[in-house]
């Protein structure tokens, strides 16, 4: 099965991994992020894929990627809701209000202007529906230490899909949540990082394809199915009992 795909964050880490393997299987992918060059480059190297350059976070950016898509590839059949931030470790205390509006503005704003331009289009096109993931984490179940300001966009997500799955029962539209455990990039390296400097032993990790599979199962089942949440996650990273 192939299909039309937009893909957020699409320039590094999962987003651009995942859009890599949807362009090798022959979807249409667009791809979105703020980083116009890479965006490009990644355009010239793979068939099938659209730049669409844009911060998730600005309405009129994210309404005219989404309209620049559909007047591509014809019709939008799944949204990859991925871009994210982690922002600083620090205690709720500590953080500051810019870091923390940065944060809220793209892990919850912009998936959140994401999702409602998708999930309009999927409404109207013809024939209707469509399939929107979005990107949570096991921390949208427990939290890292520190993590205050991704924690809590990310325990929103899981209200922001459980309403799309709801709303967008009678109109053809499947929303379902992959919730990530350390795949290896660089944000999870950055955090690796951060923990070998505090003296701290990082927390186990596992390959990206891991989560680009993942995703593409979900994004594949027929429209009478749906896989409402997924947790991939290391091994023997601490999850289960951790908080």
């Amino acid at each position: 099965m192939s299909g039309t795909i937009i893909i957020t964050g699409a320039t590094s880490g999962i987003g651009r991994a995942t859009a890599e393997l949807f362009a090798e299987k022959g979807w249409v992918v667009g791809a979105v992020a703020r980083r116009a060059d890479v965006l490009d480059e990644m355009a010239m190297a793979h068939d099938h894929m659209v730049p669409l350059a844009a911060d998730v976070s600005d309405p009129a950016a994210v309404e005219a990627a989404v309209s620049r898509f559909v007047s591509s590839a014809g019709r939008l059949d799944v949204l990859f809701n991925n871009a994210g931030m982690f922002g600083a470790a620090e205690y709720i205390d500590e953080l500051s209000l810019e870091t923390w509006d940065k944060v809220v503005s793209v892990n919850l704003h912009g998936m959140f202007l994401m999702a409602r331009a998708a999930f309009g289009q999927m409404r109207r096109q013809d024939p209707r529906g469509g399939r929107i993931i979005n990107n949570g984490s096991i921390s949208a179940h427990v939290p890292r230490p520190k993590s205050v300001a991704y924690t809590t966009t990310k325990h929103a997500i899981t209200g922001l899909t459980k309403a799309l799955s709801l709303d967008g029962r009678e109109l053809d539209i499947g929303c379902g949540q992959i919730d990530i455990g350390n795949a290896r990039t660089p944000m999870v390296e950055a955090q690796h990082e951060r923990a070998r400097a505090a003296g701290e032993v990082p927390d186990a990790s596992m390959d990206v394809s891991n989560v680009t599979e993942a995703v593409h199962f979900m994004a594949t089942r027929p429209l009478d199915a749906n896989v409402q949440f997924m947790t991939v996650m290391a091994r023997e990273m601490p999850f289960i009992g951790r908080g």
